[in-house]
């Protein structure tokens, strides 16, 4: 088993995958492991949606919808959910406490986000979170189904590496530059 901190470091986001995906049942311990983010309160303040299939196109028409474009532009971003054959929505789900802020129930979901692609990363996946400007809007969160408490923070785009394929270089960090200490 590979150490937790070789996975991290191996860690790659893979803008273009196969149309392999892993099935539900193989999601779940993923899914259930990835929950065991550090979380505040244990208020499990996130939810998940597949997206396969038809609901990828639905997401493409709200993408439409949300830009108000037409023609080309509009087959353009229709087609930007269809790069994977899974996404992933990943949903804050806002729950009221008076001892756990917003914010904090915010980073509990990209937490479980961020565990969840290092787990699909580590079985093989690739895999890519992908934001924009359409994420919160009212189409797309229509579609989605929300509730007012909920905020859709993106998707992850998880599919089969094709082969031979080399993820995107990321420059190394210098450690010192980011940790401080006070004296």
């Amino acid at each position: 088993m590979a150490r937790t901190l070789d996975v991290v470091q191996a860690r790659r986001s893979h803008s273009r995958v196969t149309t392999d995906a892993p099935t539900r049942a193989e999601l779940l311990p993923s899914v259930a492991a990835a929950a065991r983010v550090a979380d505040h309160g244990a208020l499990r303040p996130w939810r998940l949606i597949e997206l396969r299939g038809a609901s990828r196109e639905r997401l493409g028409a709200a993408f439409v919808e949300a830009a108000g474009v037409a023609g080309a532009d509009a087959a353009k971003l229709a087609g930007k959910p269809l790069r994977a054959p899974l996404l992933i929505a990943i949903v804050a789900r806002r729950v009221p406490s008076d001892k756990v802020a917003v914010w904090e129930q915010d980073a509990v979901a990209a937490g479980v986000a961020h565990m969840l692609s290092l787990l699909l990363t580590e079985d093989g996946w690739g895999v890519m979170w992908r934001t924009g400007g359409h994420t919160r809007s009212a189409p797309v969160r229509r579609m989605h189904g929300l509730a007012d408490t909920e905020e859709l923070l993106g998707w992850l785009y998880v599919g089969g590496v094709p082969e031979g394929c080399r993820p995107g270089i990321r420059l190394p960090v210098n450690p010192n530059d980011h940790l401080t200490a006070l004296t």
